[in-house]
């Protein structure tokens, strides 16, 4: 992890956060003013009255595709920090391992990778007993589980 790369992710997670509250106060804004259009009177010009609800529609529409924008910015911005949080532990352990503290080198680590084996299995264990590797109180697997509902 390079110096200052935290604090970088940090300003910009700061920055989508008042972006992404400046968009819900303008979706408040919105929401107020069409209230209010809606409750005056009719003025007897038929053509005023929707033209002003497509300009908020249209707005609203906008702010909405906005406000989804800045979620998945968010959202890639909470994955490159898992990213950078997993990169700054392997560098640990390898600070840890060269110095040569065996007790060390596995603490504070991120170990649910994908695909790797559980810690207390070795292979050989996994290769002669498949059941070593369920515990007695899981569930039983269905193929075919039911519909969420």
């Amino acid at each position: 992890m390079i110096p200052g790369e935290g604090s970088a992710l940090d300003l910009a997670a700061r920055r989508l956060e008042r972006a992404v509250a400046n968009l819900e106060q303008k979706i408040a804004a919105e929401r107020a003013e069409r209230a209010r259009v809606v409750a005056q009177p009719a003025s007897g010009d038929l053509f005023e009255a929707p033209v002003a609800d497509a300009a908020v529609v249209e707005k609203a529409a906008q702010l909405a595709a906005d406000l989804e924008a800045a979620r998945v910015r968010e959202r890639a911005l909470e994955e490159a920090g898992e990213q950078a949080s997993e990169a700054l532990g392997r560098a640990i352990a390898e600070i840890r391992a060269a110095l040569g503290d065996e007790s060390l080198i596995g603490e504070g680590v991120h170990d649910d990778e994908e695909g790797a084996a559980p810690a207390e299995f070795s292979d050989d264990e996994t290769e002669d007993d498949p059941e070593a590797l369920y515990d007695e109180d899981d569930p039983p697997f269905d193929p075919d589980p039911p519909a969420k509902a």
